[in-house]
């Protein structure tokens, strides 16, 4: 395990035992709530602590807000603060590691907000999600396919998963066991894919060429009896299909799509906004390499 993960872990468990240790007290120390200053939640050694950061923790805690649930995150920051209090009074804040990663976060938080500030996307129109909304629906064909994939890095491994096809283990399980595509965790399942037949390359809902003819020609319950060999980058991998159903295409109309649309639009629309952003940036830099 790396050393940030071990400590961060660590800290974790210790932060844990003293809310635990603590929580008993909890009761004793709530006379005192009144005496603390406006919006302070509690005071460390005499470091006020904020109400605002515990609001902020029960909101990011993502559970339902109780006085048990901000009682333990009251302790956990307050354990936080000790920790602080103690690493610096140790000189830690002066280390060349924690400097580094304090400019880090320092670069990382003025340049997201910088950014934010700046990149301003051209807004998604109705006519827009209509027209794209009316490309794809052209782009479907009369149906629709759920089909199961396995990738291979190899032929020897490709020859072992056909095999064991033949000789009768699930599909599922050898997605799970064999694939290198994303979708080995769910046993290789695609979701539901159109093409218009004959399948012509650049209308292939995004898969390589061979695949998606492969898909509409293959009858329900049939698995390619090759695998279909497929130029990734400079490599190549291997393809082994199985056809679970198919149906007759699904057209959602336009107000059902288009929420997915607009949100994929403005996707986009951002993506193009920073990219030229950053060419503006490049061509006002004096920059070597």
């Amino acid at each position: 395990m790396k050393r940030t993960n071990r400590n961060s872990l660590l800290i974790v468990a210790i932060v844990t035992l003293f809310a635990t240790t603590t929580g008993a007290s909890a009761e004793g120390t709530s006379a005192t709530a009144a005496s603390l200053p406006a919006g302070t939640m509690a005071t460390v050694n005499g470091v006020a602590l904020p109400q605002s950061m515990l609001d902020d923790a029960v909101t990011t805690a993502g559970q339902p807000d109780t006085p048990q649930l901000r009682q333990a995150l009251k302790d956990s920051l307050i354990a936080r603060e000790l920790f602080r209090q103690s690493a610096e009074q140790a000189h830690y804040d002066a280390r060349p590691e924690v400097q580094q990663a304090m400019q880090t976060a320092k670069v990382a938080a003025e340049t997201q907000l910088y950014l934010k500030d700046r990149i301003r996307a051209e807004p998604v129109t109705d006519a827009q999600i209509k027209a794209r909304y009316n490309e794809i629906v052209g782009s479907l064909g009369k149906d629709e396919y759920r089909a199961r994939i396995i990738t291979v890095a190899d032929v020897a491994t490709a020859a072992t998963v056909n095999s064991e096809l033949k000789a009768g283990r699930p599909f599922d399980l050898l997605a799970r066991q064999y694939s290198i595509a994303p979708t080995r965790e769910k046993g290789g399942e695609l979701p539901w894919l159109s093409f218009r037949t004959p399948v012509v390359d650049g209308h292939t809902q995004g898969m390589p060429l061979a695949v998606a003819q492969a898909i509409t020609t293959l009858p329900v319950g049939g698995i390619t009896a090759e695998a279909i060999p497929v130029k990734v980058g400079n490599a190549t991998q291997y393809v082994i299909l199985k056809l679970d159903t198919k149906r007759s295409t699904q057209v959602p109309t336009l107000s059902q799509a288009k929420p997915v649309i607009e949100q994929q639009l403005k996707v986009l629309a951002l993506q193009k906004a920073a990219a030229r952003f950053t060419s503006d940036l490049m061509k006002a830099a004096t920059i070597q390499q």
